[in-house]
């Protein structure tokens, strides 16, 4: 059998290897071929001094020029916009500390120095229309690395553009929209608290009148109390749910302490489970356990459900509340009731708005809002909500939240939370209120809460300027003040008082139906000294009123403390 010799062997090594060299070439080659003759993308070549020196046929399709009419007598800055052109040179010129000329220097300044460049300028077609195009630009080098020319492959950027144009309209839309959601959830706060006012206010009244009322008049104010408490809950929740679906609900964040989350809890619910028959018990802390939460939220989830854990159980049942630390860092809090227990369809719908779970026609009073409210608020914690439940064996509702090493700040708030009222002794000289509201009703009612306080006279304006000119006149020891007035609102009222030095000092309390968070913000921010929100709770209107007056005596005693107040007598 013969046998090859090495060079055989070499040379047939060799062949094989050629073969495979002219194989690679002509793919690169088809490559090329491929990418210059492309109609998708402009690919145009030019020489070191930016003269056109190829234009495949994507730059013909794009521009509408055949290669013959550029190529050798155009530079690619003569199919650009030409202020764009000029706005890029002066933008290099700045960024780069340097003149740099309008033209095709503009163009090439980047890729000449080695930095790649990718820009976003207007193409002029033939016709002369044009379409925005996104260019990539590199500077062609020979061995010696000397510029031979630049190389410029562009795009069509038309449908990205019409994409972020559509992006930015539906953007703005939508801002809009929420604009418009907003003011109407504060305009319907206020139409709905208004009439509220009234009916709660006055029932208040009926119910600590001198002489008390009747037991049948006690229980019917009574029902009035409860329908009017329950219709603004029902507001309150409506207005909570849709500020959270809006995005437009902002919460703190602090770290909170569940062992006093947990007694407050106790205090809130503990007249309404007496009240059923149900036997409530909190966890005992060993550990302090503290929770990086908005802590005024958490209480109203944590409320919610324990209400609900109440409401919802059998006669003389239990509830019971319990913390467990089962993942590192998180810690479930459990509320477990002893009442029917919901079947996996009733589980599926419970987060759902308005969902009662088939009590509408009855059973006890709820709006279906609570649970979804309470749902939103702990995922907006970066917290988890859940259900287990078994049916004639209770139910589980837990909530999951991050755990903090940070403790809390115990900031000693005693002087504003802890009112001491001003009580008139004989001889007393009158304090001088002045309330600017348009609405009758409100009007009245403030009246009648006034007429119970003897060191108290009572000034009213039902608008805004005849406010200002009372305000001027008397010069009241404070001022109640109404956002929503005609002509010019409360706080731009606030504003010119403020800018008047006889009226500056006047300490100028909102009293308002305007009650969304983002309201009372923005009044307190404007600089009243207290806000309050419609309905009035008598309690605490009567603590701000006495609050109020006495920062007004201590503030003008020091600020004049030899001055009599007989002229405003």
């Amino acid at each position: 059998m013969p046998t090859r010799s090495v060079s055989d062997d070499s040379g047939n090594v060799d062949v094989i290897a050629e073969a495979r060299r002219q194989k690679a070439l002509l793919k690169t080659g088809a490559l090329q071929n491929a990418i210059l003759t492309s109609s998708s993308f402009s690919i145009i070549a030019t020489d070191e001094k930016g003269i056109i020196q190829l234009f495949n046929p994507g730059a013909e399709r794009l521009l509408g020029y055949a290669a013959a009419e550029v190529v050798n007598r155009i530079n690619p800055s003569d199919i650009h916009d030409p202020q764009e052109v000029a706005a890029r040179a002066r933008a290099l010129s700045h960024e780069l500390a340097t003149t740099i000329a309008p033209g095709f220097d503009a163009l090439a300044f980047k890729a000449s120095r080695g930095i790649e460049d990718v820009y976003e300028l207007t193409f002029i077609r033939k016709d002369g229309s044009c379409f925005p195009a996104i260019v990539s630009i590199t500077a062609l080098r020979d061995d010696y690395d000397d510029i031979i020319g630049y190389l410029l492959i562009g795009a069509d950027n038309s449908v990205r553009k019409q994409v972020e144009m559509e992006l930015h309209n539906a953007m703005a839309f939508a801002e809009k929209a929420n604009l418009a959601k907003s003011a109407f959830l504060s305009s319907m706060s206020h139409e709905l608290r208004t009439p509220l006012n009234a009916i709660l206010g006055f029932a208040q009244l009926m119910e600590s009148a001198s002489p008390l009322p009747t037991p049948s008049q006690q229980r019917s104010i009574g029902q009035i109390l409860k329908a009017g408490w329950y219709l603004l809950e029902l507001i309150n929740e409506v207005l909570d749910l849709a500020l959270i679906e809006s995005g437009k609900l902002s919460l703190s964040s602090e770290s909170v302490s569940l062992a006093e989350v947990m007694q407050e809890c106790a205090t809130m619910i503990e007249a309404e489970a007496s009240k059923r028959g149900i036997s409530v018990s909190f966890p005992e802390f060993d550990i302090a356990y503290f929770v990086k939460v908005d802590r005024t939220r958490l209480m109203q989830a944590l409320i919610n459900l324990l209400t609900n854990a109440i409401k919802y159980n059998r006669v003389d049942g239990t509830v019971v509340v319990a913390c467990i630390v089962n993942t590192p860092g998180r810690i479930r809090i459990c509320v477990e009731d002893s009442g029917q227990g919901l079947s996996s369809e009733k589980i599926s719908q419970l987060f759902q708005p308005f969902n009662r779970l088939g009590q509408e026609m009855g059973g006890p009073e709820g709006t279906g809002i609570g649970l979804v409210t309470a749902k939103r608020l702990i995922e907006l914690m970066d917290g988890t909500i859940g259900v287990e439940s078994k049916v004639g064996k209770g139910s589980v509702f837990w909530i999951e939240l991050n755990l903090t090493d940070e403790r809390q700040h115990v900031i000693d708030t005693g002087a504003s939370t802890t009112i001491a009222p001003v009580n008139s002794q004989d001889g007393a000289q009158l304090r001088t209120v002045l309330y600017v509201e348009d609405n009758p009703a409100n009007l009245m009612l403030v009246e009648d809460l006034i007429a119970r306080q003897p060191d108290i006279r009572l000034l009213s304006a039902t608008d805004a300027n005849r406010g200002i000119e009372i305000a001027r006149a008397s010069l009241p020891d404070m001022i109640l003040m109404d956002i929503n007035l005609p002509g010019i609102s409360g706080i731009q009222v606030l504003k010119i008082l403020r800018e008047d030095t006889a009226t500056a000092h006047i300490p100028v309390v909102a009293l308002s139906g305007n009650a969304i968070p983002r309201d009372v913000k923005k009044g307190l921010e404007a600089g009243f000294f207290r806000y309050l929100t419609k309905p009035i709770n008598v309690n605490e209107f009567i603590n701000t009123l006495d609050a109020t007056l006495k920062f007004a005596k201590t503030d003008s005693a020091r600020a004049n403390p030899h001055a009599t107040r007989t002229d405003r007598a």
